[in-house]
């Protein structure tokens, strides 16, 4: 049995593989199967780009929610019941015989996915402080690039064919994410989680913790940062194995150069998130990180061939390090802190999801007039992104670690 302040290794380590396996995976999954659901439900491109956006509008309406009940229920408990609840969603989307089933059962699906890794940072939080958290939440950002990863280079040309067809996969996902319940819900809470949640010492109610986030001006200015790089790369992700194959690319080609961005993410989330501790900088690793983010969906839209694998890793390289940073820094803000970063984080990626919402269906719309137009938009987001962070001001780490 794990004792003491070794647990809080154990609820990484697991954080971490939830983060793969339940939220990136599955997720990840989508984008690589749509030429395959295009062909069986008879879909456009608009509607792929706006099945895709519809994670996110489910997300916009369940964001607050999602992070203020992590704050008043803790995020062990909310994990077990969000996994569940997420896997049998999930498996869902497999029975779609039309758009209209897809986009329903992906809405739906969407409404309880925000919780998961929204808790997952909140644990870090918790268990983790200045000195750690950016590493901690590190880990978790990690663990979805790992996941983003393999779930974009085998879903479509491994499990698919193995399984009997996309549907198959997105059932094989569901049963995956509903057992993670299991651990969480053997998991011990953090020690005082509940009963330092606010200043009187009691749990905050939602609707306290939502008013209390809501006035804080810096919590607002990362959501409309979110906004812009959100939808500049959820637009991306979803439109990139679709547009490589429209060029000539062969599909696993095209499904290689969307797990590079992932697997570069993956190699660059852990000495980000250690510096950014080390050096004690949050803000500048956000705006060095964004151009980069820019830059490479930029230049997608000028390049072409080998190039192209080279934008996409410029792109990717930063982003989930950014994610994790970006998280580390919602914890840190003044007035913020471990008991309301649940809260924070849910208004900062419900934000992100009108970005998420809006950009594929839009960018998408453009590829009639010209095929590499949807990657300026994109591009153009980010820029936005970045502009905003100029306002946005540090807090200061916290001290205090849980033992």
């Amino acid at each position: 049995m794990i004792h003491g302040a070794n647990y809080r290794w154990f609820v990484l380590a697991l954080a971490g593989l939830t983060a793969t396996l339940a939220v990136a995976m599955p997720s990840m999954a989508m984008p690589v199967l749509f030429s395959e659901m295009s062909e069986d439900l008879g879909l456009t491109l608009v509607q792929i780009g706006t099945i895709w956006g519809t994670v996110s509008l489910a997300g916009l309406l369940t964001g607050l929610a999602g992070g203020a009940i992590g704050d008043r229920f803790g995020t062990q408990r909310t994990l077990a019941v969000g996994c569940l609840m997420l896997g049998l969603t999930g498996a869902l989307r497999g029975f779609s015989n039309s758009f209209a089933t897809l986009a329903s059962t992906v809405f739906l699906s969407g409404l309880v996915g925000m919780v998961v890794p929204m808790s997952l940072h909140k644990a870090c939080g918790v268990w983790f402080s200045g000195r750690h958290l950016g590493l901690a939440n590190g880990v978790v950002s990690g663990g979805m690039a790992f996941g983003s990863m393999i779930g974009s280079m085998i879903s479509a040309t491994v499990l698919s064919p193995w399984l009997g067809g996309w549907r198959y996969v997105l059932f094989f996902y569901g049963g995956v994410v509903a057992f993670m319940s299991v651990p969480w819900a053997l998991t011990r809470a953090a020690p005082g989680e509940g009963a330092r949640s606010s200043p009187d010492g009691g749990t905050p109610s939602l609707l306290q913790a939502l008013s209390r986030v809501a006035r804080l001006r810096h919590v607002w200015l990362l959501g409309v940062t979110m906004l812009g790089v959100s939808g500049c790369i959820r637009g991306m992700l979803g439109y990139l194995p679709l547009y490589l194959r429209e060029v000539g690319w062969p599909a696993a080609r095209a499904d290689a150069a969307l797990a590079s961005f992932h697997a570069i993410s993956l190699i660059a989330v852990f000495p980000l998130a250690w510096l950014s501790d080390r050096l004690g900088l949050r803000k500048g690793f956000l705006v060095v990180a964004t151009l980069m983010t820019a830059t490479g969906v930029g230049l997608l839209a000028v390049v072409d061939g080998a190039l192209v694998l080279m934008a996409v890793l410029m792109a990717g390289a930063v982003r989930d390090g950014y994610m994790a940073i970006l998280m580390t820094t919602t914890t840190e803000l003044e007035g913020v802190g471990a008991p309301y970063a649940g809260t924070a984080i849910g208004l900062i990626l419900s934000l992100s999801r009108v970005g998420g919402l809006i950009a594929p269906p839009l960018g998408n719309s453009l590829a009639s007039q010209d095929l590499r137009l949807p990657f300026v938009l994109w591009a153009a987001m980010a820029l936005l992104g970045c502009a905003v962070l100029y306002w946005v001001r540090e807090g200061r780490a916290a001290k205090v670690e849980v033992e």
